[in-house]
């Protein structure tokens, strides 16, 4: 059987968003399934950009935070990229977590009542203007996956655990047409002989995720509740070593990919398996930064 092609994370890293299309068109020529790109470094600005470098591959934000843009605003802008991309365009959008809102200095209600209005405002500010791309919710908890299908046409998860997937799709309409509803799910990916040292990659990628009370509880409803316990007590004593020896390999390999060729490439079909449209790989690399990181992917599945 032809193995399944993933999905790529793309990012506009300032001083090298030239660089980030050529990688556009080289993931297009490739084969790979899609292109989504993160809210770091405009993530609407590179869709644009990579709607007129390629031709076919579809591409989208994931995500695109609400709290940073008027939902009209971006009802236009992503209004205008459906039409010139010709219906390859998803727009992923999230209320992202609260110390980033924080941050931000944005009065926020509820993330569930934000996101409806926001959507719904959307979609009719889109009325007049052609209408919207599909528009996929970030989700991660159950309410979240809910209003998903209430008021969305997809979901993106962001470092799911593959084992609680089968709990989180079954709140999805059974009666849905099969390839409706659009599923993805963004995979921390270290590529390495050296599955320790790709593991270790990992471990610093989602460092700052366990640091968010929202992704801790849902990795206890997925059955960690040891590790995200030790992961409290690092933190707590402000001890970032003690925090990365609490992700258990187990938990890691749940929610990550890690290692040879070989390792990865079956991760991948495991995630497609487990019922994701798009398990969309985000690169890192052992020796090098997001250049690298393409370069030992592209090699994997040339």
């Amino acid at each position: 059987m032809t193995p399944r092609m993933p999905a790529l994370s793309l990012a506009a890293v300032p001083g090298r968003r030239a660089q980030a299309l050529e990688l556009a068109v080289e993931i297009e020529r490739r084969g790979f399934s899609g292109i989504y790109c993160p809210s770091f470094g405009d993530a609407m600005g590179l869709c644009l950009s990579i709607a007129h470098a390629t031709t076919h591959i579809e591409f989208g934000t994931s995500i695109q935070p609400i709290y940073l843009q008027h939902p009209i605003a971006l009802a236009t802008s992503a209004s205008y990229l459906h039409e010139v991309a010709q219906g390859r365009f998803r727009l992923g959008i999230g209320v992202t977590h609260g110390p980033v809102v924080k941050r931000l200095g944005v009065e926020t209600g509820k993330p569930l009542s934000d996101m409806r209005e926001y959507v719904g405002t959307m979609r009719l500010a889109a009325e007049q203007m052609g209408g919207l791309p599909p528009v996929v919710l970030a989700t991660l908890r159950d309410k979240m996956v809910g209003l998903a299908v209430e008021v969305g046409d997809g979901a993106v998860w962001a470092n799911a655990s593959r084992s609680r997937m089968a709990h989180s799709l079954a709140l999805l309409p059974a009666d849905r047409p099969a390839g409706d509803y659009w599923i993805g799910n963004m995979i921390p990916t270290v590529i390495d002989d050296d599955l320790a040292a790709a593991r270790a990659r990992n471990r610093k990628t989602l460092q700052g995720y366990v640091a968010l009370p929202n992704y801790r509880n849902y990795w206890i409803e997925a059955g960690y509740e040891a590790e995200m316990a030790a992961v409290i007590a690092g933190l707590d004593a402000r001890d970032g070593e003690a925090g990365l020896a609490a992700m258990s390999d187990r938990w890691l390999d749940d929610c990550t990919l890690s290692g040879p060729v070989g390792r990865v490439r079956e991760g991948i079909e495991a995630w497609f398996d487990a019922g994701v449209t798009a398990p969309i790989v985000v690169p890192s690399s052992t020796s090098g930064g997001q250049a690298k990181a393409f370069s030992e992917l592209f090699e994997a599945f040339a």
